[in-house]
């Protein structure tokens, strides 16, 4: 078949449209600005301003306008960037399929795919479009996202009914190919898909993000402290019987004053740039939002091969069930590797290099075997996670022999005999236990081990597992993968950063304990998947806190075990490359693959390394702690100097004869403090943060408002007497110096907060410092120019001045003590 014409696939694109399961259609430019005004931050700001508009305040309006502008602008250029820089991103590890276009095979786009398109399918693919099969090879499928159905289904081209569920003639959007390998051609696509129509009906949301989640609660958390202050002061300014209008715009003021406006534009900001710095370090970001859960992961559940070890599997032996080294197990492995069409496995890639290497001539007579070009396949019995053994029928010299190839206690358990020195020897409990010392002694020296067996089987159409049986066992195979230079450093650096390595494998608990030794994870404790079988949910939730070594464990178990860390309160990652992975990516909290992963892991992760390493792992979780705390930063500033002020404001009303500031000083005030925090994303992190994985705490956020807070006010009140009984201050100086040492105290603050440690040790970006040094200038000339006095400000005494740059400087002090009693609590989470 010579598939479709570029031409003709053009056409039915241009008919049926992109091959996307729910087609987001990308919503206009002046549409998408229009959308980020429904912010309920915005909305408060908006309402203010109209309020403000209607009692012929254009300038308390203008200004609160300008905010809103300033910040929606900003945040939408930089969130269509982030949305650009992540989609090139996405573009890297893109997916693709094999399609037949104009008579070539050729690698395309999914979204390309139309109806009628002849793709090709191997193990470890997705398949990106409902599709009949032409033809097939031992082909399972899994349908687990269409049905439910956790064991692979198996695949054929016959004919069936084409209007049931379980068609075995169709493959559908949305599942993978587990073994085997298949022709098809393309039925449906896009919406038309059972997978689209499902995603139609549900109209899925992708779950809340922990960073999502934070957002949300600090957002309700400011709402009801703005709600709470804004009704005190308007009634108190009511009952003291001031001008209502006055008291109304005084309470939209404050109001203004305690929305922290800019959060949506700091974080679209801090995590774009996060992104792209992590894209540097070779960590690709499919979803900005996983950036802060990426940060705070505290376990990262992993396997081996690749990650703690080198990947490249060297063949080290080939020896008779009782240790002697014998070319048996070789040459028949290496017709098995051969033949097989199933799951790629670095292991036949091995024996198949090492054939290259060591000609069989001498082995062949040794061994009364036949070259391999005599060897003819006839069937193949599948590998699957279950039996963990794959087997091929092959036809040589007039009989057929099954050749048999997997973990040594799975192929035992079908073997009667044994052969040892040409002599075929039937396999008592005594040689069972031999045999297992034998492949035990070098999985304890770190070498993974597949036993080989065979056995003549009568001639028959189709041969299954159940001829898997009687086998006599050849001996084993030895394979080094030896731990990658850099594992264990890479693993201290981890640990002392906060986070705990486990290794989840499906090798022996041998192997992964030798393993974890040369790297420097905890070998105290190995549990295997037969015992986390035996426990409850409970039980496995005690047992996993407390264990780093998992082995022998189904795709199924390994499920369960991150179910059980997270239900103990960690952010768990999980890292994998393969099929068996996928559903463990996504029940991590974030998930983690390779560039050269499977197409189904690849899909499921949410992050994608582009080199497979703890230490470019490692990389990516310091940028994701990064940015998450420059977010912090903000939030702490407005909650604690900020807020000072406002309590302040909301105080003085009670014992002022007048307001203690204009409304439209106030909002001037909040616009020029927001102004100087626009560049905290550029700022660096303390290392002491980024040590340690972080997550939102609400309590640490009111900690600060609650002791930082009123020290603020405290030195407000200061200026307060210093104004009235100093300099006996009239209502416009009260208002002018109030307003300049506020704006000092509240923004300069920032070199104090930003960092855990000693300010002076840590240096801020030079971006940041000039923001804030700039406003603060601003504030203190302003009050000597026209636009002050049209403002309502005069001219501040010098000796005033002098005033706030001392009492700016001891509250700076303050704060510092106070600060790293609070971060203490930070620091030890």
């Amino acid at each position: 078949m010579a598939g479709l014409s570029s031409e003709e696939a053009a056409v039915r694109l241009k008919e049926v449209g992109p091959n996307e399961p729910v087609r987001r259609k990308r919503i206009g430019t002046f549409r998408e600005f229009l959308s980020l005004f429904s912010n309920p931050l915005v909305i408060i700001l908006l309402v203010a301003s109209s309020i403000s508009l209607t009692f012929g305040n254009w300038i308390n309006a203008s200004i609160i306008i300008s905010m809103v502008l300033i910040g929606v602008v900003l945040n939408y250029a930089q969130t269509a960037r982030s949305r650009k820089v992540i989609e090139s991103l996405r573009k890297t590890v893109s997916l693709s399929a094999a399609v037949m276009r104009d008579g070539t095979w050729q690698e395309l786009p999914p979204q390309d795919l139309v109806p009628g398109d002849l793709i090709r399918l191997t193990a470890g693919d997705l398949v990106p479009a409902d599709a009949r099969l032409v033809e097939c090879r031992d082909l399972h499928v899994q349908e687990s996202a269409l049905t439910g159905e956790s064991l692979p289904v198996e695949k054929n081209a016959s004919p069936t009914n084409r209007d049931k569920v379980d068609d075995n003639s169709s493959i559908f959007l949305g599942t993978s190919v587990i073994s085997g390998t298949a022709t098809a051609i393309v039925a449906a696509t896009g919406e038309t898909t059972r997978f689209g129509a499902i995603a139609l009906r549900l109209a899925d949301k992708p779950p809340e993000t922990e960073f999502e989640r934070g957002t949300r609660r600090f957002g309700f958390f400011i709402a009801r402290v703005i709600f709470l202050l804004v009704i005190f002061v308007f009634f108190a300014n009511a009952l003291m019987q001031r001008d209502l209008l006055e008291s109304l715009l005084f309470a939209i003021a404050l109001a203004v004053g305690l929305t922290p406006e800019f959060l949506p534009m700091i974080t679209t900001v801090t995590l774009g740039q996060g992104a792209m710095r992590m894209a540097k370090k070779k960590v690709i970001v499919k979803h900005l939002e996983a950036i802060q859960n990426f940060g705070s992961i505290g376990i990262l559940c992993t396997d081996k091969t690749g990650t703690l070890t080198k990947g490249e599997m060297i063949l080290t032996g080939h020896i008779d069930p009782y240790g002697k080294e014998t070319e048996l197990p070789f040459i028949l492995g290496y017709v098995n590797s051969f033949f097989e069409s199933g799951i790629t496995n670095p292991l036949d890639i091995e024996i198949k290099r090492a054939h290259a290497a060591n000609p069989l001539d001498d082995a062949i007579l040794r061994h009364d075997i036949t070259p391999i070009e005599a060897f003819t396949k006839l069937d193949e019995i599948p590998f699957d996670f279950e039996r963990r053994r794959v087997s091929i029928v092959a036809g040589t010299d007039g009989r057929r022999m099954l050749i048999t190839k997997g973990a040594p206690e799975n192929v035992l358990e079908v073997c009667s005999d044994m052969r040892v020195d040409s002599r075929v020897l039937p396999i008592s409990t005594q040689d069972l236990d031999n045999c297992r010392r034998t492949f035990e002694r070098s999985s304890s020296e770190g070498q993974r081990v597949l036993a080989v067996a065979y056995s003549y089987v009568d001639d028959k159409e189709k041969y299954s597992t159940e001829d898997e049986i009687g086998l006599t066992l050849a001996g084993f195979l030895t394979f080094a993968d030896e731990p990658k230079e850099t594992a264990a450093a890479a693993v201290r650096t981890l640990n002392r950063d906060g986070v705990a390595v486990k290794l989840i494998s499906g090798d022996n608990e041998l192997v992964a304990k030798y393993v974890c030794k040369k790297v420097g994870i905890d070998t105290s404790s190995v549990i295997t998947g037969d015992e986390v079988d035996r426990l409850d949910d409970t039980a496995l939730a005690a047992v996993a806190e407390e264990t780093s070594i998992f082995a022998r464990v189904s795709p199924m178990q390994k499920n369960r075990i991150i179910l059980a860390l997270k239900q103990r309160g960690h952010v768990v990652g999980y890292m994998g490359d393969g099929i068996n992975d996928a559903p463990s990516l996504r029940t991590a909290d974030v998930g983690i693959s390779v560039a050269d992963a499977t197409e189904v892991a690849k899909d499921a992760a949410e992050i994608v390394l582009m080199e497979n390493s703890l230490r470019v792992l490692h990389d990516g979780i310091i940028e994701g702690r990064k940015s998450f705390g420059n977010v912090m930063k903000y939030l702490l500033m407005g909650t604690s100097s900020n807020f000072g002020n406002m309590f302040s404001m909301a105080a003085a009303v009670l014992f002022l004869p007048f307001l203690p500031m204009l409304p439209v000083q106030i909002i001037l005030n909040n616009f020029l403090y927001d102004l100087a925090q626009i560049t905290i994303p550029t700022d660096s992190v303390d290392s002491t943060f980024i040590r340690k994985p972080h997550r939102w705490d609400i309590g640490l956020i009111r900690d600060f408002m609650v002791y930082i807070g009123p020290i603020s006010s405290i030195y407000d009140f200061l200026t307060f007497f210093v104004l009235l009984k100093i300099f006996q201050a009239s209502e416009q100086l009260f208002h002018t110096g109030w307003f300049v040492e506020s704006l000092a105290t509240q923004t300069l603050v920032v070199f104090v907060i930003r960092t855990a440690g000693n300010p002076l040790k840590s240096r801020p970006s030079l971006a940041l410092s000039l923001t804030v040094v700039s406003v603060v200038g601003v504030a203190v000339i302003l009050p000597y120019t026209s636009a002050g006095a049209l403002l309502g400000f005069v001219p501040l005494p010098v000796e005033f001045l002098g005033f706030v740059a001392v009492a700016t400087v001891t509250y700076l002090a303050i704060v510092e003590v106070v600060k790293r009693k609070l971060m203490r609590r930070l620091l030890e989470q």
